[in-house]
Order: C-alpha cells, then structure tokens, then sequence
C-alpha cells in the first residue's frame, strides 16, 4: 500500500494499492465501485517510483471516480432502505418477526441487532422470489435447475453451474422486481447455453421479453445496492 499526496489544498492523498503481476504488461488503474479501493496493476519488473508517476498523471480520472463510488449506508432505525425497488423507512417493531406496515419495515429487537434481523428478512424475501422465478422459467425452458443458493457476492449478481446449481445474489431483493426477474431468467437460459453466445441471449429474450432495460438498471445502479452494509466488513 502506497499513498498518492493531493495536487492541490484541501484534497485528500489517494491510498493505492500497489499489485505487481506477471500477466501485467503496462501500467493500470482500477477503483472499485463497491468500496473506492485503487489498485495499480504493474508489471513485475517495473519501478515503483515509475509506477506513482503514472498514478499522479492519472490523479483527475482517480478522483472523479472515487467520486462516483456509492457511499457506505450503516444500518439503523430511520434509514430508507430499497425493497423491490421501493424505499422503506426502517423502524421499531413488536413481536418477532420483521412486518411491512404502510412504507416503513418493522424490525422488532435492539438497534444493534437490527442489520442481523434484516439480513434474514431480506434474504428468506429473495429467495422465496428468486425460487419462484427460476420455477417459471425453468418450466418455459423445459429445463429443470438441480439447486438454489444465495449468498452475498459482490462481482456478480448470479450463475449457473455445468450441472445446473444456480446461485443469486440475495441484494437482488431490493432492486425492482422487474431486475431480479431478468437475472433469474439469465442464469436460467445457461441451463440450455452454458455461454453467452446470441443463441443464449435469444433464449433469454424468450423468457424475459424486454429484458435490456433490467440489465442497463443493474449497470448504471445495481452497486448501490452494495452500498448498505449489514456488518462490519
């Protein structure tokens, strides 16, 4: 880990991540869109002091993508949080169970125990949706899937295994359901084309008319959904 000083008064100094790589054959810059990590991707033998030097050519492009990074949301009683696609106010509740009342989500329990007990909700809400989904599909392709799993991945949003194990983000629960609808429809569609050939994307087509516009959703706002940290991770 390396530190970028600012060009200029009152901006901050970059940290960069400095990753050396034997497949690297020029120098790149990347920043992550779920935490505004920078990495710097330099070939083994390169300089270091070669490498900072591009980084600070590089300082206004940095910058402005740090910019755009969505900002971390902690979890706690009067945030608005998404579910399918609608904002939610988060608050107290009694009883046991979490309860939707009008547009806020009740969440019995401590504060502390807050993003715990939603995370459940969340997940136990997506995977009844996702499971019904790749149902449906599933029966229209005529393909039948051998597993569902849900975790919390950040790099996709589902696949779809050789011998037909799909698996989903459970975050797709707080995109319009629309959005979760196509994923499930995508990862469906590799039960027939473990590819993403236009054979593939015609089957996608069929199971999920329109589906272009879910897919530019999920590229220009599915990262903010990483945005909501349900633990300190």
């Amino acid at each position: 880990m390396t530190v970028l000083p600012p060009s200029a008064p009152g901006e901050a100094p970059i940290p960069i991540m400095l990753r050396r790589s034997a497949r690297a054959r020029r120098f790149s810059l990347r920043v992550s869109r779920l935490d505004g990590r920078v990495t710097l991707s330099v070939p083994l033998r390169a300089r270091e002091v070669d490498a900072l030097d591009f980084a600070r050519m590089q300082e206004g492009w940095i910058r402005r993508a740090l910019a755009a990074v969505p900002q971390a949301a902690g979890i706690g009683f009067g945030l608005r949080l998404p579910l399918e696609g609608r904002p939610f106010l988060l608050a107290p509740g009694a009883g046991r169970t979490v309860c939707i009342e009008g547009d806020s989500l009740l969440v019995p329990g401590e504060e502390a125990q807050l993003p715990v007990r939603l995370a459940a909700f969340l997940r136990l809400r997506a995977r009844d949706r996702l499971a019904a989904a790749c149902d449906l599909y599933a029966a229209r392709l005529g393909r039948p899937y051998r597993s569902l799993t849900l975790r919390d991945t950040r790099s996709r949003w589902g696949s779809c295994s050789h011998d037909g194990r799909l698996m989903f983000s459970w975050r797709l629960i707080m995109a319009p359901p629309p959005v979760l609808d196509y994923v499930a429809a995508h990862e469906v569609a590799h039960l027939a084309q473990m590819n993403h050939s236009p054979a593939f994307w015609a089957e996608v087509a069929r199971l999920c008319p329109g589906h272009a516009a879910q897919r530019a959703w999920l590229h220009k706002q599915g990262q903010a959904l990483h945005a909501y940290r349900f633990r300190d991770t």
